[in-house]
């Protein structure tokens, strides 16, 4: 699209860096320009086994998007929150806790963080299907814009990694790829994968396109006093509940990562980079060989706490009928040994899982263990851990 067509958007002026000497994890860094030969994806796909076995976290760079083109989604980002009035917000407020699904926003003080205070954030969630529902007047210009941004998430970000996750784990590179449908409603499943029928829920798989990948979400700076009673803990320590995510790089540090020495680091802003991480579906099909990582939101340090903190995602999944049970035709899963979360009778689909932890997260009663700052929840059938 020329961009004298683009829709005028109010400039987002992001924060300064943080003036800070912080404690930053040590991630790798995966160029996506080396994946266009074979020789460089096995590069890569062996740079991507070491990254989500140390951390479950890694940059991506050369992603196809040019600096301009990151500013303009930061800049589509910010309207649903900085562009529309506070009854509108109201009119598009998801139903989280009776659907399962985030369609919508998620308003300010939905979740339950600690010692009776709730959250100060909100998000936008689009689905990849932008006529699903309808969007708030001041989006409704930017709605190609952000279809194009969910495609090439998809197509030209997300089908790399998980050909370089396949590679890694010694099966076809398309293995996940085709559990990870764009539009594909209604087609039967392919053929050409060599995953056992057992991975999906029925032999004729029908994927569908349920869920909101494309999120804009805006953290606000709360008070002293929220802040003491939280512990500076703005969003739990917590597994994200798809395979991966994809966080556009932001410079408003708050995002820590629990290291395997069990010590909490912060994740650097890398300019035009993105942040990918490991979630539980990429925990139940590997059998626990790439763990989904758990990471938290803090407040901000000194420097930055007067900024607010905007993010811009694209979540990955499965397609919905998709069983979670261990992918046990892989190679490496063999020698490595598979260790399910639960039996593979029991194993929930993505819709299942996803919509169980949608219901639940920031609403439900947690259970105090005997580990310190940990809690839990069962969620069919599956515990689900929680760390402050």
């Amino acid at each position: 699209m020329p961009h004298s067509t683009l829709p005028h958007a109010p400039h987002y002026v992001p924060a300064p860096g943080a003036k800070e000497d912080l404690d930053y994890a040590d991630l790798a860094v995966i160029d996506l320009a080396k994946a266009s030969t074979p020789a460089g994806r096995t590069e890569l796909a062996s740079e991507v086994k070491a990254a989500l076995l140390e951390h479950g976290f890694f940059y991506v760079i050369n992603h196809g998007y040019s600096q301009t083109q990151t500013e303009r989604m930061f800049d589509i980002a910010d309207v649903p929150f900085s562009g529309v009035p506070e009854e509108e917000k109201q009119v598009y407020a998801g139903t989280m806790k009776q659907t399962g699904s985030y369609q919508g926003y998620k308003l300010r003080q939905y979740w339950h963080i600690d010692a009776g205070v709730f959250d100060q954030l909100e998000h936008y969630n689009v689905n990849r299907d932008i006529t699903k529902r309808a969007h708030p007047e001041a989006l409704r210009p930017f709605l190609p814009e952000i279809k194009e941004f969910a495609r090439h998430n998809h197509y030209d970000i997300l089908h790399p990694i998980l050909r370089l996750i396949a590679l890694s784990l010694e099966l076809p590179e398309d293995a996940l790829v085709d559990i990870h449908r764009y539009d594909a409603v209604g087609e039967t499943y392919g053929r050409s994968l060599n995953i056992p029928i057992t991975v999906l829920s029925s032999a004729h798989y029908r994927p569908r396109n349920r869920y909101l990948p494309v999120r804009f979400m805006k953290y606000y700076p709360r008070s002293e006093e929220e802040e003491q009673k939280t512990g500076n803990v703005w969003l739990k320590g917590h597994t994200d509940f798809g395979s991966i995510t994809i966080l556009w790089s932001q410079p408003v540090a708050a995002l820590q990562i629990q290291t395997r020495d069990g010590n909490w680091r912060w994740i650097r802003h890398v300019e035009n980079a993105l942040v990918v991480n490991a979630g539980d579906a990429l925990d139940f099909l590997t059998g626990s060989f790439y763990k989904g990582t758990i990471h938290r939101v803090v407040q901000p340090p000194l420097s930055q706490q007067a900024y607010t903190r905007l993010g811009l995602f694209y979540f990955v999944m499965p397609d919905d009928a998709v069983k979670l049970i261990p992918l046990s035709e892989s190679p490496v899963l063999q020698r490595a040994g598979i260790h399910r979360r639960c039996a593979d009778a029991d194993a929930p689909t993505m819709e299942e899982w996803r919509r169980a932890r949608t219901s639940a997260y920031g609403q439900s009663e947690l259970k105090k263990t005997a580990e310190e700052g940990v809690e839990e929840e069962v969620i069919n059938g599956v515990v689900v851990r929680h760390y402050n």
